[in-house]
């Protein structure tokens, strides 16, 4: 992994909010998805904690005539179960662990195109090649609350001083 792809995962993990998240204890590699319930962690890095059956966590409830939402998302790049089974095939990864979690999130960096932009430091293109990846970046179609490019161009920033 070169130190560019390093901090653009870092970027991403600051992004979702799981590496800042209060209650991990590996970077963010341990969080599942946030909703009304609030935080938690898995400790289990076997399988994606929604492996084995356990039902998708609420979201956002019901409201306004907007359906409820719910999410498998798991890990630092919070990914769903359905694209986890789809990765771990396709990369013959053996479990959940950071190792695999990067992997995947390199591999769909990959096939947006935007490895270039990441090398090439033009970190605001890259953001917008992978933006249907990540409901947290900007000109994703999720719903969901967005950082501004500029934000997240300040905190790449900020991360190449440090």
């Amino acid at each position: 992994m070169t130190s560019n792809q390093k901090r653009f995962l870092d970027l991403i993990a600051w992004s979702e909010g799981t590496s800042t998240n209060r209650l991990t204890k590996c970077g963010g590699y341990d969080v599942v998805v946030t909703g009304p319930q609030g935080p938690e962690v898995f400790t289990d890095f076997s399988d994606h904690p929604f492996a084995q059956g356990r039902p998708a966590k609420l979201i956002r409830p019901a409201h306004d005539g907007v359906g409820a939402l719910y999410s498998t998302a798991a890990g630092r790049y919070q990914l769903l179960l359905r694209y986890w089974r789809a990765y771990q095939g396709m990369l013959h990864l053996p479990d959940f662990s950071p190792a695999s979690q990067d992997a995947v999130a390199l591999r769909q960096i990959h096939e947006q195109g935007a490895d270039g932009a990441i090398e090439a430091g033009d970190i605001e293109d890259a953001i917008f090649k992978v933006a249907n990846i990540w409901a947290s970046l900007p000109g994703n179609t999720y719903g969901q609350h967005a950082h501004t490019a500029d934000v997240l161009v300040a905190k790449w920033n900020e991360t190449e001083q440090a």
